[in-house]
């Protein structure tokens, strides 16, 4: 979560953690191959949860509203149930084919039928506790009691004291000048703020290259595609937990080395793997976007990891457990579920935040809030988070239009792909082009992205929400001030 509140920046952390019985090779077999699965389906995938205590943190350092009516909303959600659209349901049928004869997902979710009401008791009664007890009722009591036995009923990690450990954390945000504005986004463990920082910087360096380059042409898209290249090759080798690797952050957004990295992308030709390496030596997640009437903003990007995170509800509590230790570097050189390397920065360690590529972002502009926006995607988020920025500054559009616009994504393996949300493709002439350049520009294996972004307009705010997901935007009027949410 990045905060701008009365003028000043704000992170906090409240990412999940590996369990203390974790360690780096709980996914290996005896020769040490990946176990297929092993950090994606059932309870040993699952990381500490985060989420309860992260909004807890944060209501009780910033929150007005009592916390029991913050929460009240939701268990009425759970108790009266709502009515599941047709993507939703896309997305249940493909949980009920992973997840048959695996978890108890088809106990809780079986039964789920497009524009029929779903209705979540037990989550109801989880909520209720969290409502009367904040943090204590889900990290200690009869939450917590029913999250350990379902642990134990699947060999989990997860202990009472792991629970009882956790901890949300507060650090400082990353920041960066950019065009005389100040860009303010996530730290590690996040990947997201340090690669849309250096996206943006490494772009602005090679403007010669792209003047006069037609958005989304096959030039435009070779040369995103080498910025973004590099960026990922960053990420794989430097990027973890800072309370248990050094990050070279400073080094990384430093000038001088971006204009090393700008210097070795060639404007004509795709990179080999081999010729990239380090410069020194998630998809259904959920994001919202907030600007409140006094102009304070909250960018805020949350993730079971995939679509139904492990598969496993907690029996008696109504709730699905993450699969977050996938985004752990389970053994180096090898991609997790979103195709992504990592190496021994990455590597799982009790107690160590896994590494994301959450971008929840804000732009200021002269101390106001000019620019808020966030995404899921998984790998792809940061990439369209700079195409967010990039289409709204560069280009001129609308928060809406931007939105829904082509978006392209390149992740450093493989070197000559690129592929590009399948719902809202790139151009004909832009495929056919690139591939003469030797590209191989194909649809992404799923539709990326559910973008909620505010951009400031003479006069007040400009809202968009994602057409390719079930997100909406909302800008409320008030006598000579607006609010702009989207969620």
């Amino acid at each position: 979560m990045v905060m701008y509140l009365d003028g000043k920046a704000y992170f906090l952390d409240y990412r999940e953690t590996a369990p203390a019985a974790a360690d780096k090779d709980m996914y290996l077999d005896d020769e040490g191959n990946v176990i297929e699965g092993a950090s994606t389906l059932g309870h040993l995938a699952s990381g500490v949860p985060g989420s309860v205590a992260g909004l807890w943190a944060a209501h009780q350092r910033f929150g007005k509203l009592a916390w029991r009516d913050v929460v009240a909303p939701a268990i009425k959600l759970a108790r009266d149930g709502y009515v599941v659209d047709a993507k939703q349901m896309i997305e249940f049928d493909y949980g009920a084919r992973e997840f048959a004869g695996k978890t108890n997902f088809a106990k809780y979710f079986g039964d789920v039928q497009e524009n029929q009401r779903l209705v979540q008791p037990e989550l109801a009664e989880t909520l209720q506790r969290i409502a009367a007890r904040g943090r204590d009722g889900f990290y200690g009591g009869k939450t917590a009691d029913m999250i350990v036995a379902e642990m134990a009923r699947g060999n989990g990690l997860i202990t009472l004291d792991d629970l009882e450990n956790y901890q949300a954390k507060w650090r400082a945000p990353l920041r960066a000048d950019w065009r005389g504005m100040e860009i303010l986004a996530a730290p590690p463990p996040s990947s997201g703020g340090f690669a849309v920082i250096q996206l943006l910087k490494i772009k602005d360096l090679l403007a010669k290259d792209f003047e006069g380059v037609p958005l989304n042409s096959a030039q435009y898209v070779h040369l995103v595609a080498e910025i973004e290249k590099r960026v990922f090759a960053d990420r794989a080798e430097y990027l973890g937990d800072p309370d248990y690797v050094d990050v070279p952050m400073e080094r990384l957004l430093s000038d001088e080395y971006l204009k090393k990295r700008a210097r070795e992308i060639d404007p004509e030709h795709i990179a080999e793997l081999g010729d990239v390496s380090p410069g020194l030596e998630s998809m259904e997640t959920t994001h919202y976007s907030i600007v409140d009437f006094d102009g304070n903003a909250v960018s805020t990007t949350t993730t079971l990891n995939l679509s139904f995170g492990s598969g496993v509800v907690v029996e008696g509590a109504g709730f699905l457990l993450n699969n977050e230790m996938d985004d752990f570097s389970v053994k180096p050189g090898v991609p997790n579920a979103f195709g992504v390397v990592g190496n021994t920065a990455n590597e799982i360690q009790p107690g160590k935040r896994m590494l994301s590529s959450m971008s929840p972002t804000i732009i200021t502009k002269d101390g106001k809030v000019d620019f808020v926006s966030g995404t899921p995607g998984g790998s792809t988020i940061f990439t369209t988070v700079f195409q967010m920025i990039v289409d709204s500054y560069d280009f001129g559009m609308t928060a809406t239009a931007a939105a829904g616009a082509p978006r392209f994504h390149h992740q450093l393996l493989q070197p000559d792909v690129v592929t590009y949300s399948p719902s809202v493709p790139l151009p004909e002439a832009t495929i056919s082009a690139l591939s003469d350049r030797g590209y191989r520009a194909i649809p992404h294996s799923f539709d990326y992205g559910d973008v909620q972004t505010i951009r400031r307009i003479p006069g007040g705010w400009d809202a968009g929400t994602d057409p390719r997901g079930r997100g909406e935007s909302r800008v409320i009027e008030q006598p000579d001030t607006l609010q702009g949410t989207t969620q």
